[in-house]
């Protein structure tokens, strides 16, 4: 089992960053975070680095869910998403995928509202 699911687009990384995020709220997801890579790196290591941005996502709903199935899964939240410049104009989206994190745990309820995660993150990723 991969620990994420991508796909790669033809279209700016800035139009990717407005499609993932109208994706993740239309599976109710916000972003909790944001960090721009490239910009961290100059800023901290004078390195010049590709277009690279994590989103940290989160679903409320769920994310109580899951904090109540279990209270250290807060470890692991929010559900990362990256979009990253492989070339000019070819953007990869990977979102990470709660099953193959959530193994770790041994915990049915939680295995349950990972499953429901997966199925979200893994359509919003394949309508992009």
């Amino acid at each position: 089992m991969k620990y994420y699911f991508n796909k790669t687009i033809n279209a700016s990384f800035e139009e990717v960053i407005i499609k993932v995020t109208k994706g993740l709220n239309n599976e109710g997801f916000g972003i909790l975070t944001e960090i721009d890579v490239k910009e961290t790196l100059k800023t901290k290591l004078d390195i010049d680095f590709k277009k690279y941005r994590i989103l940290g996502a989160c679903n409320p709903p769920y994310a109580h869910k899951a904090l109540l199935a279990e209270d250290k899964i807060g470890t692991m939240l929010p559900c990362n998403i990256i979009v990253q410049e492989i070339n000019p104009g070819i953007i990869e989206v990977a979102a990470i995928n709660p099953m193959a994190s959530m193994m770790a745990v041994e915990n049915k309820q939680l295995m349950e509202i990972a499953d429901e995660i997966t199925a979200k993150l893994e359509n919003i990723i394949e309508k992009l």
